[in-house]
């Protein structure tokens, strides 16, 4: 079932153009996500800012898990986000999420440069997510979001769902997903026209090598807007550095992000990322470094705990 939707939505929406609003909601939630390109839905591991990227990873998630994140943005914008998990009997875990983007105060002005005062503008998401394990090999997944924005004057509402699917082959040690994401629409609009919201079709794969402490990732995200873009303006790759079970180091790269960004046929390296994850006990520390705009650079902060 969870294969026929995300394949019938494809195919509805894959000549839709990206002018739609909740931007922020492609921000990553996850440190490690971020680390490996900024998309990443085939790492399976204790991690609950993964199963944000694609909830039918929620299954791998313990009971009891809070997690905090905290991103320095670009400009003085700053984001903040949290999550809690409780497993529910044998093959079922649930778990709530919380987005906040806080963009600052800004000077309201008229046509002519006249200063009139200030106005600030903020995002919020709410979500719910739902994991099951179908059998041994495959999961599924769904998360519900409450949407809000508010600019100055302006605000807006919309319900939104994503839909996750995993396969996971334990002795082999490779994992494939596929997801859909922000399947809904608008309840309040900004002003008299409804918006889309940012619809993103994914898949990935993710394998750890037999004989040495690496894992290679490839996701392909964005699948239903191929205008003006080539095969590789949708693909991020990854790679981890697994000494121990306890400590990762990751790189990626986004291929898309290095064409955007390019300037005087120079992208300043914008499409590489890099960071890294440490457990100690009950605690779980990550940590990645990205840039979204030439300006300046962005961090992504995760802290997990068991209860």
């Amino acid at each position: 079932i969870f294969i026929v939707l995300l394949l019938l939505f494809w195919v509805r929406t894959q000549a839709q153009e990206d002018n739609s609003v909740f931007q922020f909601l492609k921000l990553p939630f996850s440190s490690h996500a971020a680390a490996l390109g900024g998309e990443n839905i085939s790492i399976i591991e204790d991690d609950l800012t993964m199963a944000v990227h694609n909830p039918a990873l929620l299954s791998c998630v313990a009971d009891k898990t809070l997690n905090l994140n905290y991103t320095l943005y670009i400009a003085g914008v700053n984001a903040a986000s949290a999550a809690f998990s409780r497993v529910l009997g044998d093959r079922s875990t649930w778990a709530v999420t919380a987005q906040f983007v806080n963009y600052g105060t800004m000077k309201e002005t008229t046509s002519e440069n006249i200063i009139t005062g200030t106005f600030s503008a903020k995002d919020m998401a709410f979500s719910g997510i739902y994991s099951y394990d179908l059998s041994d090999y495959w999961s599924g997944g769904v998360k519900a979001n409450l949407i809000y924005s508010n600019y100055d004057k302006f605000s807006s509402f919309a319900i939104g769902v994503d839909l996750g699917l995993n396969y996971y082959h334990q002795n082999s040690d490779f994992s494939f997903s596929m997801v859909a994401r922000n399947l809904g629409g608008q309840i309040v609009a900004f002003e008299d026209k409804r918006e889309k919201l940012p619809v993103d079709v994914q898949v990935g794969i993710t394998k750890r090598l037999s004989h040495a402490p690496f894992r290679i990732s490839a996701t392909l995200y964005n699948l239903t807007d191929w205008k003006n873009s080539k095969f590789f303006d949708h693909a991020v790759i990854g790679m981890d550095f697994l000494p121990t079970d306890n400590f990762y180091v990751s790189l990626g790269y986004n291929f898309r992000r290095t064409n955007e960004m390019k300037v005087a046929d120079s992208s300043h390296w914008a499409g590489f990322t890099a960071g890294a994850g440490l457990q100690i006990k009950r605690f779980k520390l990550g940590a990645a470094y990205a840039k979204y705009h030439l300006s300046t650079s962005s961090l992504l902060f995760n802290l997990s705990m068991t209860l």
